[in-house]
C-alpha cells in the first residue's frame, strides 16, 4: 500500500463507483476530478483499489447534481454541508408551469412511480400525436426531462422510476427515427458523446428533429473517442459532427474536447454542441453551440441555406 494511501474499505455500507455513477448521473471521471480539484468526494478503496463512497457522500452528490441541474455550478457548492445545500435547493425557484404543464408532469410521475413503462409510452405518443413532432422534442421533452431529472434529485422518485421513463422515451425516439425514410440527402450529421459522457437523450431529440427535416443522421452512440472521430468524418462524407455534454460533464473537459476536434477536422466539416455543461460559456472558435432543443432546427436552417448553390 503507498504510503499515506487510505486503508482498504470494508464496511458492507459503502457503494461502488459504477453504482454512485448510474444513481446520482454523475460521470466517473467527474467524481475523480472532483476528488483531485476539491478534496471532495474522499472515497475509500476496497482490495482491488476499487472507489467507493458513504452514502453520506452519495446523498450530497445527489443534492449537489440537484443544484446543477438548475445551471449552478459545482465549484461554488461543493464545500457547503449536505444541510446548506439542500437549503438552497428549497431557495431555488421551481420552473413556473401552466396548468396543462402541471397535469403533464403528474401524470408521468404517476406512470413512473407506479412502473407503467407500457402506459407512459401509449401516453407519450399520444401526446406526439396531439402536438405534432416539433412540438413534443422541442417543447414537451425538453421540459419533462429536467422535470423528472428534479423529481428524482427530491427523492420523490427513485433511480429506477427515472430509468423507467428514460427507457420509455428513448423508446418513442427510436420509433420515430426507424419511421423515417432512409435520408440520402445532405448534411450528413455524426452523433455521438465523449468517453464519460452517458447522457444521449439530448442528441435523440436532435437526430428525430434532423431526420424529420431531411438530414442524414449517422449515430455513433455514446462516449465515442475524439481522436477517432476524424477518420470516420473521412471515410463517410460527414458535413456536421454533434457532440452533446450534460451537466454532469465537466465544462473545461467539453471545451477542450471541441478545441480538439475543431483542430483535427477540416474546416468544411461544422461542429454543433450543446447540452448543460455548455450553458452559458464562451464561444469556442469554430463550433456552434446549440442552447435549447429548438436551436438544432434552426442549425440544421442555416446549413441548408449556406449549402444551397
Amino acid at each position: 500500500m503507498a504510503l499515506g494511501a487510505a486503508p482498504p474499505q470494508t464496511d458492507s455500507t459503502v457503494i461502488p463507483i459504477a453504482i454512485v455513477e448510474r444513481d446520482t448521473g454523475i460521470a466517473k471521471d467527474t467524481l475523480r476530478i472532483w476528488e483531485r480539484r476539491y478534496g471532495f468526494p474522499k472515497p475509500q478503496r476496497d482490495a482491488s483499489g476499487e472507489r467507493n463512497y458513504s452514502v453520506e457522500e452519495v446523498e450530497k452528490l445527489r443534492a449537489l447534481k440537484r443544484l446543477m441541474d438548475r445551471g449552478m455550478r459545482p465549484g461554488k457548492l461543493i464545500a457547503l454541508p449536505l444541510g446548506e445545500l439542500h437549503e438552497m435547493a428549497q431557495a431555488v425557484p421551481e420552473r413556473s408551469r401552466t396548468r396543462d404543464e402541471q397535469a403533464m408532469v403528474d401524470r408521468v410521475v404517476d406512470l413512473v412511480r407506479r412502473q407503467q413503462a407500457g402506459e407512459l409510452r401509449v401516453y407519450l405518443q399520444k401526446l406526439l400525436i396531439q402536438q405534432g413532432l416539433r412540438t413534443f422534442c422541442a417543447q414537451t421533452l425538453a421540459r419533462l426531462n429536467p422535470d423528472i431529472g428534479d423529481a428524482w434529485a427530491r427523492g420523490s422518485i427513485s433511480v429506477a422510476h427515472e430509468h423507467i421513463y428514460t427507457q420509455a422515451v428513448q423508446n418513442v425516439l427510436h420509433g420515430l427515427i426507424a419511421a423515417q425514410p432512409a435520408a440520402q440527402g445532405r448534411p450528413r450529421i455524426l452523433l455521438t458523446t465523449v468517453p464519460g459522457e452517458l447522457h444521449t437523450l439530448g442528441l435523440l431529440m436532435a437526430e428525430v428533429l434532423w431526420s424529420a427535416e431531411g438530414a442524414e443522421c449517422i449515430s455513433l452512440g455514446p462516449q465515442f473517442p475524439v481522436a477517432d472521430i476524424p477518420d470516420v468524418v473521412a471515410d463517410g462524407a460527414i458535413d456536421v459532427v454533434t457532440l452533446s455534454f450534460s451537466l454532469a460533464c465537466n465544462a473545461a473537459q467539453a471545451l477542450a474536447s471541441l478545441r480538439t476536434l475543431r483542430s483535427s477536422l477540416p474546416a468544411r466539416v461544422e461542429i454543433w454542441a450543446g447540452g448543460g455543461a455548455l450553458g452559458g460559456r464562451r464561444k469556442v472558435d469554430g463550433v456552434r453551440i446549440i442552447g435549447p432543443i429548438e436551436g438544432a432546427v434552426d442549425a440544421l436552417a442555416d446549413w441548408v441555406s449556406a449549402h444551397a448553390n
